[in-house]
């Protein structure tokens, strides 16, 4: 038994290691998947200021259709949709469509001469400090929320769309 003891050490000591390290790491890890919003439950309510000062909460929005969509200039799939969006909100904000764009930290002149040029008029907020893109979880970009007026998220997008897609996705908001 003596030559196997160190054997046997090492592999009780891997196991310990291993069954720890997922133990805490579960943990720690599982308090934020159960806070991420999902399709079906409620935003993450959230104040941010706009690019003129104003400020915005979710939950000024309470019992409107709204689309918020967390996006950057350093993103290509943000920066073609984001006129798609314009069109979209020209097209539907006056049966009640909201757009929120939360913009992710950049300086305050690449944004204003990225809603310039694109001529965007509907509110384009700064999440400064990323709490709020870290509240609802993010991994990529560009991620939209439809959520319905009942306050419920229909749909969880990531990635890019065409101005049909988000066309058929305000259809469906402003269904109910």
């Amino acid at each position: 038994m003596g030559k196997y003891r160190k054997p046997v050490q090492i592999v009780i000591l891997l196991a310990v290691l291993i069954i720890g390290g997922y133990a805490i790491g579960t943990t720690l890890f599982a308090a934020d998947e159960t806070t991420v919003p999902k399709v079906g439950g409620t935003p993450p309510d959230f104040t941010l200021v706009d690019l003129n000062g104003n400020v915005h909460s979710l939950s000024d929005y309470e019992g409107k259709a709204v689309v918020i969509n967390f996006w950057g200039t350093f993103c290509p799939p943000c920066v073609k949709e984001m006129p798609e969006f314009e069109r979209q909100f020209a097209k539907w904000k006056d049966e009640g469509l909201e757009i929120l764009a939360i913009n992710l930290s950049e300086d305050t002149l690449t944004v204003n001469n990225f809603v310039r040029r694109f001529e965007l008029n509907y509110p384009i907020l700064r999440d400064v400090n990323r709490k709020t893109e870290r509240s609802f979880g993010l991994k990529s970009y560009p991620t939209t929320f439809f959520v319905k007026p009942d306050g419920k998220i229909m749909e969880i997008r990531v990635g890019g769309m065409t101005e049909q897609d988000i066309d058929e996705r305000v259809i469906q908001l402003l269904k109910d």
